[in-house]
């Protein structure tokens, strides 16, 4: 995965992305969780910044994480720029060390879904586990099999505005609920206006519920809750991005 010429274009192309649904669905969750008395929260997978700015204009005293070096500079000229006061730190989600403890984990926008197997979603939910206070909470969503297998995969979409277009096309992956994306950006330059070619090759993979679930108790997680797209509901067959929420035990 190739995050050197999306990580500039990344803002622009998901402006309709419901960021403050994700703020609103913690601060709900929190309200839920009374051992959460602080606001330490980490961002992991924070690519550009945009939900750990929301967070920081929430309340929350927020550190991001990303593995993409050009998101986090994104990040950081986005936070100088509002004046926020965010460390942004640059490691793998399936290895986390060293970052400080919080109250709170969110890892949003099926960002987990880039991770290739089982065992790096379990050691990224230990990594979690480490790094959280006892009582404190982790939050975080991934696209359904659903969504991978019908949605997505064998399907093409497109875009064609005046200073970009994409062609997309998404292809069943090698493993079980997986997908390959295939992206071709045309970027106008604002120099010679002419267009820039930006291709771009994603892997995603997800897993069913019961199997999340399981990865977090084998990481010393309880408590449990699984909704679905943004709504207070169990996820049905036809949900396209599933919630899940659980708490790191408090000290016996």
């Amino acid at each position: 995965m190739n995050y050197r010429g999306f990580a500039y274009l990344y803002d622009e192309l998901m402006s309709d992305v419901p960021y403050d649904d994700w703020v609103n669905w913690t601060r709900k969750a929190i309200l839920e969780r009374p051992f959460v008395s602080k606001k330490r929260l980490l961002d992991i997978a924070c690519g550009t910044g945009e939900l750990s700015l929301r967070f920081a204009n929430a309340g929350f005293d927020v550190t991001g994480l990303d593995l993409s070096e050009d998101m986090l500079a994104v990040a950081n000229s986005k936070a100088m720029e509002q004046g926020i006061s965010i460390p942004f730190i640059m490691q793998d989600m399936s290895d986390m060390e060293g970052l400080g403890s919080f109250d709170i984990a969110v890892i949003f926008c099926d960002s987990l879904n880039y991770l290739p197997n089982a065992e790096a979603v379990r050691k990224t939910f230990e990594g979690v586990s480490r790094h959280l206070e006892p009582g404190g909470t982790f939050l975080f969503d991934v696209h359904s099999c659903y969504k991978i297998n019908t949605i997505f995969a064998g399907n093409t979409f497109t875009l064609n505005e005046e200073h970009i277009a994409y062609i997309w096309d998404c292809y069943p992956g090698s493993h079980p609920d997986s997908v390959e994306h295939d992206l071709t950006f045309f970027v106008e330059n604002e120099s010679t206006g002419l267009y820039e070619r930006i291709d771009e090759s994603h892997f995603q993979r997800t897993f069913p519920p019961e199997t999340y679930k399981e990865l977090l108790y084998q990481a010393g997680f309880s408590n449990v809750s699984i909704m679905a797209d943004f709504q207070e509901t169990s996820p049905g067959e036809d949900s396209e991005r599933i919630f899940f929420t659980a708490l790191k035990p408090l000290k016996k």
